[in-house]
């Protein structure tokens, strides 16, 4: 009971630090749906990243300098994360803005999940009957919505740039799972924004060769601070942390809130459509992740 009452702690922090991320993530595709007019998609992602480098610099670039010879030695590592998770990841989410709704980009986000668990049983853990049921609920709920209850995926031009995009998220949480124990976490974020943004720059130059740069306003400027600041640096530092105690798997059911979140959030800034089937699926999708998230019960001796 004791081992059980102190494993509890840990598990609950992993699941809230899972939960801030999926959250404050949420607002992210709000955002790249409200810039996709203004601000050209490789200009927005790579934007984000260089805000988020000059955010978490004063916290990490200590302890990033004292541990570079740790990070030479797994550059192969932190080259392949920066480039599933910071370099391809959110700009084929900006692309993805321009023709297809903010919702539509939750919804499908929220198959990464699926990826991630698999990737994991791949590792040999044992997901639990409890975990994939409440998987399979969560995606069904998922499914629903997205086809807007027929069945019949109707995808647009930018619902498939999501698809490609919930591959390389997905990836890049089960890659998390292989980060070295003495690379700090700072560090690790810092490294990876870097090396991300350092990938980005010759397609950025293209882009602000061929569309010309953007008029930086109050409000593009506000959007960007947000999603550097806080979708970036502090997200990913708690999506991250939030994998090391509790593993993707897990922590990818409590990423199915996403939608639900997307969905409120792009009916109140943006106005688009909710009824009753969205309301239905959203509390299909929270039944799942409350099914999938709790901690089984120990058995008795």
């Amino acid at each position: 009971m004791g081992a059980a009452q102190r494993a509890a702690g840990p598990i609950g922090i992993g699941l809230a630090l899972a939960a801030l991320a999926t959250v404050v993530w949420s607002g992210s595709f709000v955002t790249s749906r409200a810039l996709a007019d203004s601000v050209p998609p490789i200009q927005h992602a790579f934007w984000r990243w260089i805000i988020a480098i000059v955010a978490v610099a004063p916290f990490a670039a200590r302890q990033t300098w004292r541990q570079r010879a740790l990070l030479r030695k797994h550059i192969g590592f932190l080259l392949a994360a920066s480039l599933l998770g910071v370099t391809i990841y959110n700009t084929l989410v900006n692309q993805a803005g321009v023709t297809t709704t903010a919702g539509n980009m939750g919804m499908i986000m929220a198959a990464s999940p699926v990826l991630m668990a698999v990737y994991e049983r791949l590792g040999g853990a044992r997901l639990g009957a409890r975990r994939v049921t409440g998987m399979l609920i969560a995606c069904a709920g998922v499914l629903v919505l997205v086809s807007g209850g027929s069945l019949s995926m109707d995808f647009a031009v930018g619902d498939l740039w999501v698809i490609a995009g919930a591959v390389s998220f997905g990836s890049y949480s089960a890659l998390l799972k292989r980060k070295p124990a003495e690379i700090g976490g700072l560090p690790f974020l810092f490294a990876t924004f870097t090396l991300g943004a350092l990938m980005l720059l010759p397609v950025f130059v293209a882009s602000y060769v061929l569309q010309g740069g953007f008029e930086p306003t109050v409000g593009t400027i506000s959007l960007l601070l947000y999603v550097g600041v806080v979708s970036s640096a502090i997200a990913f530092f708690a999506w991250n942390k939030a994998i090391s105690i509790i593993g993707a798997a897990r922590a990818g059911v409590i990423y199915y809130l996403q939608p639900v979140c997307v969905a409120l959030l792009s009916f109140a800034v943006l106005g688009e459509a909710m009824g009753w089937l969205q309301v239905m699926c959203m509390a299909l999708i929270l039944g799942g992740v409350v099914l999938g998230a709790a901690r089984a019960k120990p058995r008795s001796e």
